[in-house]
């Protein structure tokens, strides 16, 4: 399975925001890597500025470019704002969800518990971390599973973040996905118009 195994900490300062977690090297270094990444007068074409955004959110949400353009394409044959839409898929892939509900302190995470099988979908083992969920599914920590060290301690220790469009019963380890979320609760800093002028063209 293809994904991004490069140096993340650069990624963030790239885009000057913890997009894989709490960022120590953010801290220390609040501006871009290089040798130019001080500099004040770094003027971007329109292009840049919105592919850098195309890449800020497949860095954060985790996907490599031809998932990212399919995930796109359903999003655009969809009736509604594209934009909008590709946000929504977004949240509701699996290991998106298993990170906002709690069970992992990162995407990465995440994925990687979905990978080895600890996460239940209505009853049901699911190791692929782009599923996507519907109004109604249930996520559950596999009971096999409810013993291990990294699920616990993230669940003791993660911040008790409520998102509006999840069900969560840490003690259970168990979620529901309620809805697909409105465009103005995700918490993601991305300007979506920017991806969808740059696939526009």
């Amino acid at each position: 399975m293809a994904r991004y195994t490069g140096p993340k900490q650069k990624r963030a300062r790239r885009f000057k925001e913890p997009i894989f977690g709490p960022s120590k090297a953010l801290e220390r270094k609040p501006y871009g890597p290089g040798q130019h990444g001080r500099s004040r007068f770094q003027k971007k074409s329109e292009y840049a500025v919105q592919l850098e955004q195309k890449q800020k959110a497949k860095y954060t949400y985790g996907m490599l470019e031809r998932q990212f353009r399919n995930l796109f394409e359903k999003a655009s044959s969809k009736t509604g704002v594209t934009g909008e839409n590709l946000m929504k898929y977004l949240e509701a892939r699996l290991d998106n969800t298993v990170f906002r509900m709690g069970f992992a302190r990162t995407r990465r995470q995440a994925r990687q518990i979905v990978t080895h099988k600890h996460i239940v979908v209505n009853g049901i083992v699911v190791n692929i971390p782009s599923y996507t969920l519907k109004p109604g599914d249930v996520v559950t920590v596999r009971p096999k599973s409810r013993d291990l060290e990294i699920i616990n301690e993230t669940i003791s220790y993660a911040p008790r973040n409520r998102y509006n469009w999840l069900e969560v019963d840490r003690k259970l380890m168990t979620g529901k996905f309620l809805n697909y979320p409105e465009f103005d609760e995700i918490p993601e800093n991305i300007n979506v118009q920017l991806i969808v002028e740059l696939y526009s063209k």
